[in-house]
């Protein structure tokens, strides 16, 4: 794969971690994507195929959450840790899909932490 753009790196670095990280129904994967003005959680199952929770800062449901900052990013961690919670998912394996693992990917994770989430 040749490296063209800033995307095709972190897609490569994505492909990387995948080999790695697997989620399963004991410990789904918890996926982290962040656009320029908006972050989206997934709790993902990957035997199944199937996305457990989701949680986003395009709902309307996130108050006061915009996600291009790390408010927003905070809230959707807390989100998506009361609702993992709630379906029974307390450990999960965190995916960075690639992101550093600073700024508002961290303030995800730390967030879910907080909230009650193993990670």
């Amino acid at each position: 794969m040749r490296i063209k753009t800033k995307d095709d790196r972190r897609v490569r670095i994505q492909l990387r971690q995948r080999k790695r990280i697997a989620g399963t129904k004991d410990r789904p994967r918890l996926s982290v994507f962040r656009s320029v003005s908006h972050i989206y959680a997934q709790v993902i199952d990957d035997l199944t195929g199937e996305t457990l929770v989701s949680a986003s800062t395009v709902e309307a449901s996130v108050k006061g959450a915009r996600g291009g900052n790390l408010k927003g990013a905070e809230a959707i961690g807390k989100v998506i840790a009361e609702r993992s919670i709630e379906k029974g998912i307390k450990r999960v394996v965190f995916d960075r899909s690639g992101f550093l693992y600073h700024g508002r990917i961290r303030a995800v994770a730390d967030a879910a932490r907080k909230a009650g989430l193993d990670f």
